[in-house]
Parts: structure tokens; C-alpha cells; sequence
């Protein structure tokens, strides 16, 4: 299957979407057929800080739109602070749009983490990915403005400073006390703070979970998820 990746927001976390799922694919001895466009970051943020979801999602419409002429069989959003507007782009999207926020509540499950620390955008650790985990408690740092800030600095910027990387550490030790099984990376620029890291505590990079399914899609080994 040809997969289609709306990136852009931001960059570093385009890069790695394509690093890791060209990876996988080698891995398994099979080609991969991707086609990627470019969103504005500052723009998407603007909107998630205004909850303009109709706005953002017409504009990944037409990205999508791009991605179905250059031949792509789905579209996957390179940002989980992306899908803030998620199910009103599934409405308008002439593809079919793969979640990176379902597959986590079975994966949590599977791996018996009851409750999980987030961390990424402040709309992200506020609504506990989009309410949208049914089977898995999700708790947020205690300083909660402070880290979405810190996060939005380095997914525009692609660069984390040693000062962020801390606060980001610390984030996970606060919500590890407070009884998180495992600290979710949920910003897909957080490896740039949490690469090469030793921490006390389990960290699931959510980026993972969902270049495999899209792995399992370019590979033809599951059929397109109901969004």
C-alpha cells in the first residue's frame, strides 16, 4: 500500500517518521511506496491554540487531496498535537486517515500499563489524547503550561536545549511518583529531548506504535483500520 504522510509539524518529527518507517521496511525486505507533503507548523499551532479545527482540517484536506494524486492509498498526520482536529479532517478527507492516537489504548492495554504520564502539547496532556483512551488512565505533569511551551519551542525549532531536556526528565520523574506506569512520549519531537537517554522509569515513544501499523499497511499485512 502507498502511504501518504501530511509532515512539516514540525520538521524533526518528519525526518523521523521517515527514518523509522523506511527502517522497518528494509527490515522486512519489502519497498516502500510514500509519498510525504509539507504542512506549516506555525500555522497548525495557531489553530490548535484557537481550537480551530474546521480551519486546520480544510487544510489538511487539501494536502491529502495531494497525497491521492501522487497515488497514496492513505494519509497518516506526523503530529499527535496534530490530531487535535482529527475527526473533522476524517470527514472531509478524500483517503482514508490513519490514526496515531487509537492504536495506543490497546498497545497500553496489551502491555499492562493501567496509567500512563503524558507529554506534549498542552492539549494533548489536558484532554488525555483527545479522551480518546478507553482502557488506560492518563495523567499529565503538574506543570503542565510549562512543558507544552517547552514542547512547541522545539517541535518549531527542531532543537532541544539541555535546559527543556531537563524539565522534560523531571516531568516524567513527577508523573512516575504519581503512579504513571510508563511516561508516553506523546509529541513526535520528544526524541529529540529523550534520545540516548537512561531513565528510572519505562518511556513508550507513541511515534512507535504508529509507524508500525503504518509498516503493517505499506506491507499489506492488516487491512485499513474504520476511523
Amino acid at each position: 500500500m502507498h502511504i501518504g504522510l501530511i509532515g512539516g509539524i514540525g520538521p524533526a518529527a518528519t525526518v523521523v517518521y521517515y527514518q523509522r518507517l523506511s527502517a522497518e521496511m528494509r527490515q522486512r525486505g519489502l519497498p516502500l511506496e510514500m509519498t510525504i507533503v509539507q504542512a506549516d507548523a506555525p500555522t497548525l499551532l495557531r489553530n490548535v491554540n484557537a481550537d480551530d479545527r474546521r480551519a486546520q482540517a480544510a487544510i489538511y484536506a487539501n494536502l491529502i487531496d495531494r497525497l491521492a494524486a501522487a497515488g497514496a492509498e492513505c494519509a497518516a498526520i506526523t503530529s499527535l498535537g496534530g490530531h487535535f482536529c482529527f475527526e473533522e479532517t476524517v470527514e472531509v478527507s478524500s483517503l482514508p486517515l490513519i490514526s496515531g492516537v487509537a492504536p495506543l489504548d490497546d498497545f497500553f492495554a496489551q502491555n499492562g500499563y493501567d496509567t500512563v504520564g503524558l507529554l506534549g502539547t498542552g492539549v494533548v496532556m489536558r484532554t488525555g489524547l483527545y479522551g480518546q483512551l478507553r482502557q488506560t488512565r492518563a495523567i499529565a505533569p503538574a506543570n503542565l503550561d510549562t512543558i507544552g511551551a517547552a514542547y512547541q519551542e522545539i517541535a518549531l525549532s527542531g532543537v532541544c536545549s539541555d535546559e527543556a531536556r531537563a524539565e522534560f526528565m523531571a516531568a516524567g520523574a513527577q508523573m512516575a511518583a504519581a503512579g504513571a506506569k510508563a511516561v508516553v512520549l506523546a509529541g513526535t519531537d520528544l526524541g529529540l529531548a529523550f534520545s540516548d537517554q537512561q531513565t528510572p522509569y519505562p518511556v513508550i515513544d507513541a511515534l512507535d506504535v504508529h509507524v508500525a501499523l503504518l509498516a503493517d499497511l505499506a506491507s499489506d499485512r492488516t487491512e485499513l483500520p474504520k476511523t
